[in-house]
């Protein structure tokens, strides 16, 4: 799932597995698709990813050849929360909603799934349903002290 939570835009896909070569593709969709470059300004893209390991840059040397997967990551920017805050992954909310709202029934096979999953995504897109985020750094350091320790004087 990529999101694009102030835009109110995401996009599902749906691949057989969750291996380091379709982590690759999917940045470089990320990239030449969904957020092609600006002819006048080089568009850095921030990625924030849960502690799976097929994110990491690695993988797009493993798909790509090594020009290609440097051409991509220039124009990303790795992100990882906290080991025990993935929850804090806008990702996961709109994961966590894709099941409540679209996934209740079991789905019979991945061609179903898929359609679930794009007029799920297409109404989700067209009403630009944006996560309205609150959870600042205090708040972090203030509930979750453990993982976000104050800085010390």
């Amino acid at each position: 799932m990529l999101v694009a939570p102030r835009l109110g835009w995401r996009q599902v896909n749906v691949t057989e597995r969750r291996t380091r070569v379709d982590f690759a593709h999917q940045m470089r969709l990320l990239v030449d698709d969904y957020f092609p470059p600006a002819t006048t300004i080089r568009v850095v893209i921030r990625v924030v990813l849960d502690n799976l390991n097929t994110h990491h840059p690695a993988s797009l040397y493993e798909a790509f050849a090594p020009k290609e997967a440097k051409r991509i990551l220039v124009r990303l920017e790795f992100v990882h929360p906290p080991r025990h805050g993935s929850w804090l992954n806008m990702a996961e909310i709109e994961l966590s909603l894709l099941s409540r709202q679209c996934l209740k029934p079991r789905v019979p096979d991945a061609e179903t799934l898929r359609q679930e999953i794009a007029a799920w995504q297409a109404v989700r897109n067209a009403d630009h349903a944006r996560l309205h985020w609150t959870f600042c750094l205090e708040d972090a350091r203030r509930k979750l002290h453990r993982l976000y320790p104050a800085p010390s004087a």
